[in-house]
C-alpha cells in the first residue's frame, strides 16, 4: 500500500476553507495512487480551536464538513482528525474513512494539560484504544500524546496493528522534531510496529507548527521525514503479509535543521500566517536603527515580500547620525518602503502641555517615555489609516525585565521577537547574513541603546545580556530559585534584581502583543503569573 502524509497550513475555525483544502488533497493523493492519505489532529477545525468549540454555529460547520469529507473517501482510504460530539460531550476523535462511510472512530485517551494545552477544558478523555482491518491491513489509530505514554501503542500492538497513525497538532518548540523521533523510535522498538506521524504545519497566533511529519519502522528508524515549515503531502509505500508488521520503504528524508535556521523559519511561518490569517495584507514598523528592529525588518521582508513592508525612521535629538545611515542603508538594500517622521515636534509639544504639571519635578524615565509613546502613536495613526499591521520589535530580554515603554514601542499587533532572548537575536541576525546580506555590520556591531538619552546604553540600566538571558532561560525554563541560579557561578545580587524586575514587569506583559514562541516556555499561554502577588521570589533566599 501506498499512503499519504498530508502536512497542511489550516485556519481554526474556518471548517469550510478546510475542508475545501482537505478534499484538494484527497483527490491529489487519490490521483497520486496512494490507497490512504492522513490528515493531522482536528484538521477539520484546526488546532486548538479553543472556546470556539462553545460555539453551535461551529457543531453545524462540523457536520457539513465530515459529511463531505466521508464521501470523498471513494478509491481511497482517510484518516482525519476532527471535534467528536457524543452524548453532549467533545471528544478530540480521529477517524477511518473508505467506500463513503466510516469505519473507524479513535477518541484521544491521553489529553494533555500543560504549557500551551489545556485540552481537558473542552474534551472528555477516550477510554478504548481498538483495531481496524483497511484491505488486509490491521491499522490502529492515535491522537498525539496517546503516543507519548506507552499504555495506547501496547494496546493498538496487542490488538493486532501493523501500522499505527498518528493525527498531531504539535508545535514548534527548539530541539522538539529530534525529540518526536526518538519518542516515536522508543513505541516503535515496545511495539515493534511501525507508525505514521502526520503534523500541521504554519502559525496559529502564538503557536507554530513546524510539520516534520515522519514514518517510522517498527525497528525505530525513520523512513520518511517530511520538509519543516513547508507544505504538501509525502509518501511512503508498505510492504505488507500475513498479519506481520508493515515494513515502510525508505522514501524522502529531510534533513534536520540547524538551531539558528529553525528559529529563524519558525519565526518567519509565524509573521507571515499572523498577518495573513488576521486579514492584513502589509505592515509597518518603526526602525531605529537598532539590531532588533533591524533583525525584525529583514524576517517581515522574508515572510511577506518588501513591497509589503514599510519602515519608519522617527528620529529625535539623541538619535545619532549612524543611526539614520544605517536604518535608510538596509531598507533600501531589502527593498522595503522607507519613511522618516521627525517627533521633535510630538515630543515639545507634549512636553509643553505637560510643564505645569511637572513643575519642579527633575527629569526622568518619563521624559524617555514620551519620545517612546510619541513614536508608538504615529505607527498605530499608520495602521489605522493605511490598514497596515504594527509589527512591534522588543524582545524577550527587554519583555522580561520591563526594559520597554507600554504604550511605545510595546504598540503593535504582533511582536515577532517576543519570545528570542537578545543573545539570540544577536544570533540570528548574523544567521540571515549567512543568506544574503540584510543587516549592517554596524548595526550588529555597537553597543545596544534606546536612544532616548545623551550616550545611553543598555547596560546602564541591565546586566550584560550575555548573564541577563542566563538568569532568564533558569528562571523561566526551569522554574529555579535564586539561591539554584546563583550557585551557578551568578551574583546573587544581580540575580535578586534580575527575578524581581521579571515580577515587576508582569502588569506590562499582559498589556503586550502577541508573539512567535519559539522555546519550551514563552510569555504567553504557558506563563501564567498573577499581576498582583505577595510572593517575592528573591525573599526565601535572604
Amino acid at each position: 500500500m501506498k499512503i499519504a502524509l498530508a502536512q497542511l497550513n489550516l485556519l481554526v475555525g474556518d471548517v469550510p476553507g478546510n475542508v475545501d483544502r482537505i478534499l484538494g488533497a484527497i483527490d491529489e493523493a487519490r490521483s497520486a495512487g496512494a490507497g490512504l492519505v492522513a490528515f493531522s489532529e482536528l484538521a477539520l477545525c484546526g488546532y486548538p480551536p479553543e472556546d470556539l468549540l462553545f460555539h453551535a454555529g461551529l457543531r453545524d460547520d462540523l457536520a457539513a464538513g465530515i459529511r463531505q469529507v466521508r464521501d470523498a473517501a471513494c478509491g481511497i482510504a482517510v484518516v482525519i482528525g476532527y471535534p467528536h460530539r457524543e452524548d453532549g460531550r467533545w471528544f478530540n476523535a480521529a477517524a477511518l474513512f473508505a467506500e463513503g462511510r466510516r469505519l473507524h472512530l479513535h477518541r484521544k485517551n491521553v489529553l494533555p494539560n500543560y504549557r500551551v494545552f489545556d485540552e481537558r477544558r473542552y474534551f472528555a478523555p477516550g477510554t478504548e484504544a481498538d483495531c481496524v482491518d483497511l484491505d488486509g491491513l490491521r491499522l490502529g489509530l492515535a491522537v498525539c500524546e496517546d503516543v507519548w505514554e506507552p499504555e495506547v501503542p501496547r494496546r493498538l500492538a496487542d490488538g493486532g496493528a501493523q501500522l499505527i497513525i498518528v493525527t498531531n497538532g504539535s508545535p514548534y518548540e527548539l530541539g522538539k522534531q529530534p525529540q518526536r523521533e526518538k519518542l516515536l523510535a522508543q513505541r516503535a522498538s515496545e511495539t515493534g510496529v511501525p507508525f505514521a506521524y502526520v503534523n500541521q504545519v504554519g502559525g496559529q497566533d502564538e503557536l507554530v507548527f513546524d510539520g516534520a511529519s515522519c514514518v517510522i519502522d517498527g525497528s525505530g528508524r525513520p523512513c520518511v521525514r517530511a520538509d519543516a515549515f513547508a507544505e504538501g503531502l509525502w509518501y511512503c509505500r508498505l510492504d505488507t503479509s500475513d498479519g506481520a508488521p508493515a515494513k515502510p520503504r525508505r522514501g524522502d528524508l529531510a534533513a534536520f535543521m540547524p538551531e539558528d535556521e529553525e528559529v529563524y523559519r519558525a519565526l518567519v511561518a509565524g509573521i507571515r500566517d499572523y498577518v495573513r490569517k488576521s486579514g492584513f495584507e502589509n505592515v509597518v514598523l518603526g526602525l531605529s536603527g537598532g539590531i532588533d528592529s533591524a533583525l525584525t525588518l529583514a524576517l517581515a521582508v522574508d515572510a511577506l515580500g518588501a513591497d509589503r513592508v514599510l519602515a519608519v525612521m522617527m528620529p529625535y535629538r539623541y538619535t545619532l547620525p549612524m543611526s539614520l545611515e544605517e536604518a535608510e542603508s538596509q531598507a533600501r538594500a531589502l527593498g522595503a518602503q522607507y519613511e522618516v517622521l521627525p517627533i521633535s515636534g510630538m515630543v515639545e509639544a507634549m512636553r509643553d502641555t505637560l510643564a505645569e504639571l511637572f513643575a519642579g519635578l527633575p527629569e526622568d524615565v518619563t521624559e524617555e517615555n514620551i519620545q517612546s509613546r510619541c513614536r508608538g502613536m504615529l505607527l498605530m495613526a499608520i495602521s489605522n489609516k493605511q490598514g497596515r499591521l504594527v509589527l512591534a520589535t522588543g524582545n524577550k530580554s527587554e519583555y522580561a525585565v520591563g526594559y520597554a515603554t507600554l504604550y511605545g514601542d510595546m504598540a503593535g499587533g504582533f511582536a515577532p521577537l517576543k519570545d528570542c532572548t537578545k543573545t539570540r537575536v544577536y544570533r540570528l541576525a548574523r544567521y540571515r547574513n549567512t543568506l544574503s546580506p540584510a543587516i549592517p555590520r554596524r548595526v550588529i556591531e555597537r553597543p545596544p541603546t534606546a536612544e532616548l538619552r545623551p550616550g545611553q546604553l543598555d547596560s546602564d540600566s541591565l546586566p550584560p545580556y550575555e548573564v541577563l538571558d542566563e538568569v532568564l532561560d533558569a528562571l523561566m525554563l526551569e522554574d529555579l530559585s535564586v539561591k539554584h541560579i546563583a550557585d551557578r557561578g551568578f551574583d546573587p545580587g544581580v540575580v535578586r534584581q534580575v527575578l524581581d524586575r521579571v515580577r515587576l514587569s508582569e502588569y506590562k506583559r499582559r498589556q503586550a502583543p502577541p508573539g512567535v514562541r519559539v522555546t519550551q516556555r514563552a510569555f504567553g499561554r504557558d506563563w501564567r503569573y498573577p499581576i498582583v502577588s505577595g510572593y517575592r521570589p528573591s525573599r526565601t533566599d535572604d
